[in-house]
């Protein structure tokens, strides 16, 4: 049984950066896509981001590009959601979410939530001055 465990969240004015982290525990990353999906408040769930086991391709919703980088450690089995920029509308819950693809070459990272297998509780972000 795969557990996913974020962290980092907490409130920052905006401009300002927090570095999510996804820690992974019951197997390592290999043959795991993890995405990074955020709730607003009275919004629905939204993809962020997302990257592949296979040859780490990588992928962002428009509105983050350019703001937020994802990245990988398979030796801490971690994967990381760096977010510069902050704005208010970034405000929501973050999750991370693993999908089983071991032959995935490209993540889509629009929602799909029932091709994801594991969700991780998910740690609140605030952009607020």
């Amino acid at each position: 049984q795969l557990q996913l465990v974020e962290s980092g969240g907490g409130l920052v004015q905006p401009g300002g950066s927090l570095r999510l982290s996804c820690a992974l525990s019951g197997f390592g990353l290999y043959g795991y896509t993890i995405n990074w999906v955020r709730q607003a408040p009275g919004k629905e769930r939204e993809g962020v981001s997302c990257i592949t086991s296979r040859n780490g391709n990588k992928n962002y919703t428009d509105s983050v590009k350019g703001r937020f980088t994802i990245s990988r450690d398979n030796n801490r089995k971690t994967v990381y959601l760096q977010i510069d920029s902050l704005k208010p509308e970034d405000t929501a819950v973050y999750y991370c979410a693993a999908e089983i693809a071991p032959h995935r070459d490209v993540c889509p990272v629009a929602l799909d939530e029932g091709s994801y297998d594991y969700w991780g509780q998910g740690t609140q972000v605030t952009v607020s001055a």
